[in-house]
């Protein structure tokens, strides 16, 4: 079994005005993209729960899945979610001609 970073995409849409579209991106470790999916989704159905039970929003798991929110008002299309592994657009090394 080989762990990756994986990236999961779920578009959403505000309910109140259907035009106003946007992604909600997931990030954590999995083994295969159905993983993932899973992952995602469990992570924000517990940030759901807890704040609709008024509690705080569980932070990242070991496995480094999380939600950092929820954003009342707008729907998850879950069966639009796509996976894949997770590209960092950030080079994690610093530049040459970077000053420290």
């Amino acid at each position: 079994m080989h762990l990756r970073i994986h990236e999961v995409d779920v578009p959403i849409h505000d309910t109140t005005d259907p035009d106003r579209r946007g992604l909600h991106v997931f990030t954590g470790v999995a083994d295969s993209l159905t993983a993932a999916l899973r992952r995602a989704h469990e992570v924000y159905d517990a940030a759901l729960a807890a704040q609709q039970a008024g509690l705080e929003i569980p932070g990242k798991q070991p496995d480094s899945w999380g939600a950092r929110g929820v954003r009342p008002g707008w729907q998850m299309e879950w069966p639009a979610a796509k996976a894949g592994l997770w590209h960092n657009p950030v080079s994690w090394t610093i530049r040459s001609d970077y000053p420290l």
